[in-house]
């Protein structure tokens, strides 16, 4: 295993497959600079903010899914308990609370070491990903900051599934 640092030509850059995603789905997006993309997304439950920043030295794509749920600090510890409850579940990304801002986030990264390219398919499935385990877990970020569950209660009743229909 080589620690020194070696540079990787690329053909594109991973972000560039990103816009193109963006524009083939004509989803809004912005492109402040050249390694970073914010795409908003309509979900069930809510819109959904979707940065994906390129970390060159890592060669890594991080995706970041944020939705528009402040957490006040009263109920921070309780939505950090229900995230660990939700990260158990969890085998690809996890969720985290932004402290700066109070804001529930959902991270995952793609690694692109020695090289390699992301594809269409790789960012679009990145992307479904983050913004379904939002939808998936919304309710219960819910329950605890605006109804008090607690976070197991919270859980709980997020994942209550109904069979057969009325």
């Amino acid at each position: 295993m080589s620690l020194l640092p070696v540079e990787i030509g690329r053909h594109e850059h991973p972000v560039d497959v990103v816009e193109r995603l963006a524009n083939i789905n004509e989803w809004s997006f912005d492109r402040a600079d050249e390694d970073e993309i914010s795409i908003s997304v309509e979900g069930g439950w809510a819109s959904y903010h979707i940065a994906f920043t390129w970390l060159p030295e890592l060669e890594a794509l991080h995706v970041a899914c944020a939705f528009d749920l402040k957490v006040p600090p009263r109920r921070h510890a309780e939505v950090l308990a229900l995230i660990a409850l939700i990260n158990e579940q969890l085998w690809v990304g996890h969720f985290d609370l932004w402290s700066t801002d109070s804001v529930i986030m959902f991270r995952q990264a793609l690694m692109l070491a020695g090289g390699a390219a992301p594809n269409h398919s790789q960012c679009e499935a990145a992307l479904a990903h983050a913004v379904a385990s939002c939808e998936r877990y919304y309710q219960a970020f819910q329950f605890v900051v605006w109804a008090g569950k607690s976070a197991r209660e919270a859980l709980n009743g997020a994942m209550f599934e109904t069979e057969g229909h009325a």
